[in-house]
């Protein structure tokens, strides 16, 4: 996990041509997604696939496209928000989960919590463009992390998950509020 260091809307990013123009940059301060970082490389940045654009020992800038803020809760976030980060993995890496790959097709709202045992249930609003894609025992991609739905409710337009203690512990997702906004990203087999 990052904490977000500022959050800021700048007038004068430079664009390919050297013209400048308004744009929404993150700065998240973290250790582990730095090692064997460069300018260019990829961390996503709750499920997010963002490009680096500056970074030292201790954090790493990113620019934020329109349509990622669209799509995503990105621009919900403030100074001292939690962030789950990942680097992109490499092609001969273990593969403990499905293939996330950042691509967000939508924020949903976390509708409710519930505790059972040392387990959380997590509900979760999705839309119908992405409804279809959402079954039980499948997988989906909450803020990035590779989950299994439990429970799908087509009326209704909601989801349910399970974090086990472990879990709970290595994410943000039981850190956030009802209400909030997570990022989700259906499996793309499914697609």
């Amino acid at each position: 996990m990052g904490t977000v260091l500022s959050v800021e809307k700048k007038a004068n990013l430079e664009m390919w041509d050297g013209s400048k123009s308004e744009g929404f940059v993150l700065k998240i301060k973290c250790e582990e997604a730095l090692k064997g970082a460069y300018i260019g490389c990829s961390i996503a940045v709750n499920g997010t696939c963002l490009t680096v654009t500056t970074f030292n020992s201790e954090a790493f800038e990113v620019n934020c496209a329109p349509e990622t803020l669209r799509r995503t809760d990105l621009g919900d976030l403030n100074k001292g928000d939690l962030v789950n980060l990942e680097r992109s993995m490499a092609a001969t890496d273990r593969n403990s989960g499905h293939f996330v790959q950042g691509h967000v097709d939508e924020a949903g709202k976390i509708l409710k919590f519930t505790p059972e045992g040392d387990s959380l249930w997590v509900r979760i609003s999705l839309s119908d463009d992405l409804l279809p894609y959402v079954i039980p025992k499948g997988y989906i991609a909450v803020d990035g992390t590779s989950l299994t739905v439990c429970e799908v409710n087509r009326e209704e337009k909601w989801f349910n998950l399970m974090l086990i203690a472990h879990t709970q512990k290595c994410i943000v997702i039981p850190k956030k509020k009802v209400g909030e906004r997570v990022n989700l990203e259906a499996d793309c087999m499914g697609k």
